[in-house]
């Protein structure tokens, strides 16, 4: 079983910065991906951004395209947000989640273990 904990959350002014962590027990063969996740307040879960950690490969959803950036640290079993030029819209709980591949990045159902989740607040 794998085991995540997100951290870096916190309260930040529209277009301020913040980077999470998503730190995990192992990056495995049978999970290699990891995603980043976020809900709103009476909002679906959306999948925001994914890595495979052994070689880098990123995708994201396009309202953050250009704004956040995802990484990783492989020999830290540790991948990051760096979420940039943050808007009020952005405000959510994130998680991060890992899944054989990051196909299905948008779909959180595909993804097998889950972290417990960093509040973001974005203020206007």
């Amino acid at each position: 079983q794998v085991q995540l904990v997100e951290s870096g959350g916190g309260l930040v002014h529209a277009g301020g910065s913040l980077r999470l962590s998503c730190g995990t027990s192992s990056v495995t063969l049978s999970y290699p991906a990891i995603g980043w996740f976020r809900q709103a307040p009476g909002k679906e879960r959306e999948g925001v951004a994914c890595i495979v950690m052994s070689d880098g490969t990123t995708y994201y959803t396009d309202s953050v395209k250009g704004r956040f950036a995802i990484s990783r640290d492989y020999a830290k079993n540790t991948a990051y947000l760096q979420m940039n030029s943050l808007k009020p819209e952005d405000t959510a709980v994130y998680y991060c989640a890992t899944d054989t591949s990051c196909r299905y990045y948008e779909v959180p159902a595909e993804f097998q273990y889950w972290g417990q989740g960093t509040q973001v607040t974005v203020s206007s």
